[in-house]
């Protein structure tokens, strides 16, 4: 009998109320992953890290959900990563003190947060990580045992819903560039296109043939462990393989409606009764669907070329709109949906972890896009001063002496090459005066050369040992 979850929830406020505000422009609702965890198993404890007293509308909201608030006072140096340390703390003590608490949810994108889920899985406990697609780090999704994006929790299917308008006032001040192309589209387009203003609800859901790949792997697995292929036992298979899957990214609430899609498009075919449904690949389906689909990473060099012809515009950070418009404009035929990306803001995401943005939410402007590292010319390194090399035979104290005289010869040439060169006058007689002005020059070097002499410590001769 599987043993039952029992979940501790910890929430990065900060993270991920920017995240679907810049991405969504909603609102985050704490009640809608609390309840999607429900279905995985009991929730024990429930956590929220944030300032509140920046945070008032959400303390409310925080309390009808029964979620214990923990209050994290900003430093004086700054914030940043604040609320990362105390949760990763907090979640390592629960590991080691409460024995029955063998799940943990942590609401948030922050991909600083793999370290804790390699550990707390290092201890054997369950990891769900709740997120946008949008924001959150792919690596962090593929390294948790299931993925729930926020995206996908949404109730209703309108794309999006008039909230308010929201124009940018830099890009709309300022006339459009000769090179950045078309000038911004109006509002009623940017409507559309899920602009940054306008509450946006779920995404348009993926072809199913997008899952083909993964249902054949899932499948071939459970061939080679000599395992009949049931719906349940698959949607686990596939979990284990991608935790980012989800049926309802293909339009269907529950695995069994998704399986229905993928026997109405002729990919597979059922055999057994109601509840006992086994799965079997037909022939030929993943040869049908292995050329038209396509990697997510083929798509990676169409937004390098992009961002190499729009280098400029991008130098103080683009909106996420005006990429897609690049994109569009560059690349007509270009369909996101065909690399398995729901939203362009998703496929930033994806570039993002590989170094060619860099992207930054903000919840009034929406998301800003940077070039990122690879991208970005790198400074050239300072060479290096050359090494000086010891003569043979030459001790330490030596090359020292010879170093500090060199930079002494250096700092008086100037001062030697500024003095008027000396007149016939103004030599010094060769009388007893002149004697006397030349004794003195004497001892002065001879008392240079002794104190040069004397910095420079020796090492002492050590006694043979007989």
């Amino acid at each position: 009998m599987q043993e039952r979850q029992n979940i501790a929830v910890f929430v990065d406020y900060d993270n991920i109320e920017i995240g679907v505000k810049s991405t969504l422009r909603r609102e985050f609702d704490v009640s809608l992953p609390l309840d999607a965890l429900k279905e995985r198993g009991d929730i024990v404890a429930k956590f929220a890290y944030a300032n509140w007293s920046r945070q008032e509308p959400a303390v409310r909201q925080m309390a009808e959900n029964a979620v214990q608030m923990v209050q994290r006072l900003p430093s004086p140096r700054g914030d940043k990563n604040g609320a990362d340390i105390n949760l990763a703390l907090d979640a390592l003590e629960m590991a080691f003190t409460h024995k029955n608490v063998n799940a943990f949810a942590i609401i948030s994108g922050d991909s600083d947060f793999i370290p804790l889920v390699n550990k707390l899985k290092a201890y054997g406990k369950t990891i769900y990580i709740v997120g946008g697609k949008a924001f959150t780090s792919n690596i962090l999704q593929q390294n948790c045992h299931e993925f729930i994006s926020y995206e996908s929790l949404l109730t209703d299917d309108v794309r999006v819903i008039p909230e308010r308008k929201y124009v940018s006032a830099p890009q709309r001040d300022q006339a459009p560039r000769s090179d950045a192309g078309a000038p911004p589209p109006p509002i009623q387009q940017q409507q559309q296109q899920g602009g940054g203003g306008y509450r946006r609800g779920r995404p348009q859901p993926l072809e199913v043939a997008q899952a083909m790949p993964l249902v054949e792997r899932a499948l071939s697995v459970l061939q080679r462990r000599g395992v009949q292929p049931q719906l349940g036992l698959l949607k686990s298979t596939m979990k284990q393989l991608d935790p980012s899957f989800n049926e309802r990214s293909y339009g269907a609430s529950a695995f069994s409606e998704f399986i229905d899609r993928m026997k109405s498009a002729g990919y597979i075919q059922l055999h057994g009764t109601e509840g006992r449904y086994t799965i079997e690949l037909l022939s030929g389906a993943a040869a049908a669907t292995g050329g038209a689909a396509h990697k997510k990473d083929d798509a990676l060099p169409l937004l390098r070329q992009v961002l190499d012809i729009y280098k400029l515009d991008m130098e103080d950070g683009a909106s996420a709109e005006s990429v897609a418009g690049w994109m569009s404009k560059i690349h007509a035929d270009f369909d996101m949906k065909k690399y398995g990306f729901q939203e362009f803001n998703e496929f930033l995401n994806f570039a993002q972890d590989n170094f060619m943005v860099r992207m930054e939410p903000d919840e009034q402007r929406g998301l800003t896009v940077f070039l990122g590292a690879e991208l970005v010319p790198q400074s050239p390194e300072p060479e290096p001063e050359p090494v000086r090399e010891m003569a043979a035979g030459a001790s330490a104290a030596e090359v020292l002496a010879e170093s500090l005289a060199e930079e002494s010869a250096t700092e008086a040439a100037p001062a030697a090459e500024a003095a008027p060169a000396a007149t016939e006058e103004e030599k010094p007689s060769t009388g007893r005066r002149g004697a006397a002005t030349s004794r003195k020059r004497t001892s002065t070097t001879a008392a240079a050369k002794k104190t040069a002499t004397s910095s420079v410590r020796r090492p002492r001769a050590r006694k043979p040992v007989e």
